[in-house]
């Protein structure tokens, strides 16, 4: 499980691109996303920096908690 810090992920309309750039990059990957404390967990297997990639494309930089 990856744990990420987002801090640009305010609302749920953040949260639900957050969670459809994941998607996209792995299918099979479970996301739990916390837009009030901007954190969002993630069960893949890509590796994190692959996850980083994909939020900093999806407009949502993040690191890696």
């Amino acid at each position: 499980m990856h744990h990420f810090t987002v801090p640009t992920m305010t609302c749920g309309g953040c949260a639900k691109s957050v969670t459809k750039a994941l998607l996209n990059a792995d299918p099979q990957a479970r996301i739990e996303t916390n837009p009030a404390a901007g954190e969002v967990k993630i069960d893949s297997t890509l590796a994190a920096s692959a996850l980083l990639e994909v939020l900093g494309e999806a407009g949502y930089p993040a690191r890696h908690n």
